[in-house]
């Protein structure tokens, strides 16, 4: 059974950091794109940070680039999400999520081009 465990959320001042971790299990995503989204209570899930197979390629949202990074360490099957310079707005429950299909990049940054999910982290910024 595969599973994306998320972790790493909670609560912290605007302007802080977290570093959210994705753990994967029951097969292994080293071929696979991945990524984060996140959902604000009364809003759509939206597409956070995304990156390929290799780690070479990395997509972001207009209003997380230059504040958010993603990595991913395929050996531990892990995919992470640096947040700095964390906002109010960035307050959501923010989701892991994974492709099935191997070294392809489409629809790798909507909601309906990913196969699997997590079961979110929340991260709730105060002003």
């Amino acid at each position: 059974q595969v599973q994306l465990v998320e972790s790493g959320g909670g609560l912290v001042q605007a302007g802080g950091s977290l570093r959210l971790s994705c753990a994967a299990s029951g097969r292994t995503f080293s071929s696979n794109g991945m990524g984060w989204f996140r959902q604000a209570p009364g809003k759509e899930r939206e597409f956070v940070a995304a990156i390929d197979w290799s780690g070479d390629s990395t997509y972001y949202a207009g209003s997380v680039k230059g504040r958010f990074t993603i990595s991913r360490d395929n050996a531990k099957n892990t995919v992470y999400l640096q947040m700095n310079s964390l906002k109010p707005e960035d307050t959501a429950v923010y989701y892991c999520a994974a492709q099935s299909r191997s070294y392809t990049t489409v629809r790798l940054t909507t909601p309906g081009g990913m196969d699997y999910w997590g079961k979110g982290t929340l991260v709730t910024v105060s002003s």
